[in-house]
């Protein structure tokens, strides 16, 4: 059964910087590895927070899916939506969402995702070569570029805006209009 996610889940928490440093320990622990996507991975590339997040997006191979999901459901966690191959959204019962992107790496290590409108979507395998900090805890990220990237083909909000300003501002990159 599907519960809502996003702006309609209620209760609803933010994840916040001591949270998301909670949870990569805990991946980390289980051999599992997570590149950070959306917002927060904006903010680790920049080394700093600059605004609150409604939720954690992670990239990570389809393979781990079922692991993370385990340690995950250890957690509080539980799946609202969702199931591969494409995005999975779990929720804790405080309301914090994390969104895994699951991605086939094919032989030139592109990670390909399916979305869930049909069809497939590559992350570049230059992308999975950023690091970023997060309370002064380095972590996996999407490059700035592959950043950028993720940002296309939608309608951008406020804080999109003020994502990619920043890393236009910082590693001179800018989604081509």
């Amino acid at each position: 059964m599907e519960r809502a996610v996003y702006e309609e889940r209620d209760p609803r928490r933010v994840m916040s910087a001591p949270d998301l440093v909670a949870l990569l320990e805990l991946f980390d622990a289980a051999g599992i590895f997570v590149w950070l996507d959306g917002g927060w991975g904006v903010d680790a590339l920049l080394g700093e927070q600059t605004r609150e997040h409604d939720d954690l997006d992670l990239v990570l191979a389809a393979d781990d899916v079922a692991r993370i999901v385990g340690v995950l459901e250890a957690n509080r966690y539980d799946v609202a939506k969702g199931r591969l191959p494409t995005c999975i959204v779990l929720l804790d019962p405080e309301g914090r969402q994390i969104d895994l992107h699951p991605v086939a790496f094919d032989d030139s290590g592109d990670g390909i995702y399916a979305m869930e409108e049909g069809g497939t979507w590559p992350y570049p395998a230059r992308g999975f070569k950023g690091t970023g900090s997060v309370l002064g805890r380095a972590v996996r990220c999407l490059t700035p570029e592959v950043q950028v990237l993720c940002h296309a083909g939608y309608e951008l909000d406020d804080d999109d805006r003020r994502d990619l300003a920043a890393l236009e501002t910082r590693f001179g990159v800018r989604l081509l209009p």
